[in-house]
């Protein structure tokens, strides 16, 4: 499964947090972004429980992050 992590980050952390962010067991790809969230992560897992805990417990208690988004992505 896939998921797109959509992250808004606290003003002069964005560098770092992606940094941290490419080091995150599933975690395959890790962008700065312009618009609405400052970075985005793509995540893949084996499943649903995964994907919460590497939200959870990876992404979300990286000094920096303020909020996150998950969208999972689905293949037609």
């Amino acid at each position: 499964m896939k998921a797109y992590v959509l992250i808004k980050i606290r003003s002069g952390d964005v560098k770092s947090v992606v940094e941290s962010l490419r080091k995150v067991a599933g975690v395959k790809e890790a962008h700065m972004t312009f618009g609405p969230y400052d970075a985005v992560a793509v995540v893949e897992t084996t499943d649903v429980a995964k994907l919460g805990a590497i939200t959870a417990s990876e992404i979300q208690p990286i000094p920096g992050v303020e909020q996150t988004l998950t969208c999972l992505a689905v293949d037609l």
